[in-house]
Formats: structure tokens, sequence, C-alpha cells
């Protein structure tokens, strides 16, 4: 890349990364209650999120070959475990992520 291409990338990072924090702030004015939809999707996008997130770690498990899915399971279990306990999604993905990376190292 030359020199006016970084700087033409770098200016058009910032045009975007300040586009997306400024824009729901003029969309969405103080003033004026928050339409319907966007509280819908307040709701329902997070527990999306994390379905999909599920769905993509746990796509190539084989409970036929392997460790059959042991250590996917117990991390499972244990963020399970730890959000039911202490409610805090850092410590439970933490974790989880710990658990796992012990096992697949050490145990599996």
């Amino acid at each position: 890349m030359t020199i006016s291409q970084q700087i033409i990338t770098v200016a058009m990072v910032i045009l975007a990364t300040m586009l997306t924090r400024f824009l729901p702030f003029l969309i969405f004015p103080a003033g004026r209650p928050t339409p319907k939809y966007v509280q819908y999707l307040g709701r329902v996008l997070p527990s999306a999120v994390f379905g999909l997130l599920i769905i993509y770690c746990l796509k190539n498990v084989s409970i036929f070959t392997g460790s059959r899915g042991l250590p996917e399971l117990i991390a499972i279990v244990l963020v399970i475990i730890l959000h039911l306990w202490k409610r805090q999604m850092l410590l439970s993905i933490a974790g989880g992520t710990v658990c796992y990376m012990l096992l697949v190292q050490f145990v599996f």
C-alpha cells in the first residue's frame, strides 16, 4: 500500500467507527421514546446470539469418534453451573474456556 492508500484506509475506518457510534443517537434522540421493534430486538437478540454461538461451537463435535464430545459437555455444564451460581457472564465464559482447554490439553 502506498502512503495515500494507507491514509484513505485509516480515514475510512475512522469514519465508519464514528458513524456506527453516533448514528443511534441521531436516529433515536433522547426526547423520543424508543420504537417498539428496537425494544423487541433488544430483548430477543442476546438469546439468539448465544444460541448461534452454541450451534457454531458444537457443529463439528462428533459423539461417535475421539473424545465423544465429553470435554465440550463438561465445559458446558461448568458454564451453566457458574452462571447459575454467580450470575457473572465473564466468569462463566472464562471458567468454561479454561476448563475446556485444560481438558483438551491434559485429559482427552
